[in-house]
């Protein structure tokens, strides 16, 4: 019966990304092909550091530590991080599956973005100078990365492993919106030529 359910949702699965994007307009392609240049900019100027949109994805990090700390210390500890880039991930999935171009891109872009402030994070783990927030008791805040990787034995990689991530962070956003030129190219609304 499982075994059955499963093969029946590998076949949607596969099924639905099979199917075409749905149209996308010229304006709404270029509209928002010129928001993520002008955005890239933005946060090139800022070194990827600050940016405004990280106030919107603070909460969601914090929320990751509440969620995951029912499954222990470790858990709490990364579930910020988790949950913070587990939220434009999904986001991204329920659009790609909906056959949404834009929407697709529009979370694939924000997830990377995200890596840009967990580099900022996890390049602080020994340093330990940026403010930290939490819920809850302020006495029992931690860093994040100083933890984890002091349990896993890699803390003097801090910044080797944050500047990957980094990178990551940034050929990924760019890669989206080279992926959505090119999807949205392709499928954009055929223009109908008038008959004679």
């Amino acid at each position: 019966m499982i075994a059955d359910r499963l093969n029946f949702m590998e076949f949607e699965f596969m099924k639905a990304l099979q199917e075409d994007w749905k149209p996308v307009s010229r304006p709404a392609l270029f509209g928002w092909l010129a928001f993520y240049v002008f955005f890239l900019m933005y946060a090139f100027s800022k070194h990827g550091d600050g940016l405004f949109i990280d106030l919107v994805f603070l909460p969601i990090h914090e929320g990751g530590h509440l969620l995951f700390s029912w499954l222990g210390q470790t858990m709490g500890v990364a579930g910020g991080t988790l949950l913070q880039l587990g939220v434009p991930l999904a986001i991204a999935s329920y659009f790609l599956f909906e056959r949404q171009l834009l929407g697709t891109a529009f979370a694939a872009f924000f997830f990377f973005e995200n890596f840009l402030q967990i580099s900022t994070y996890m390049a602080d783990a020994r340093k330990l100078e940026l403010p930290l927030v939490t819920v809850g008791n302020a006495d029992d805040v931690g860093h994040d990365w100083n933890i984890l990787f002091s349990q896993i034995g890699i803390l003097k990689y801090d910044t080797r492993i944050a500047a990957l991530v980094y990178l990551l962070g940034w050929l990924g956003m760019i890669g989206v919106v080279v992926w959505l030129y090119y999807q949205g190219k392709k499928h954009h609304p055929a223009r109908t030529l008038p008959s004679a």
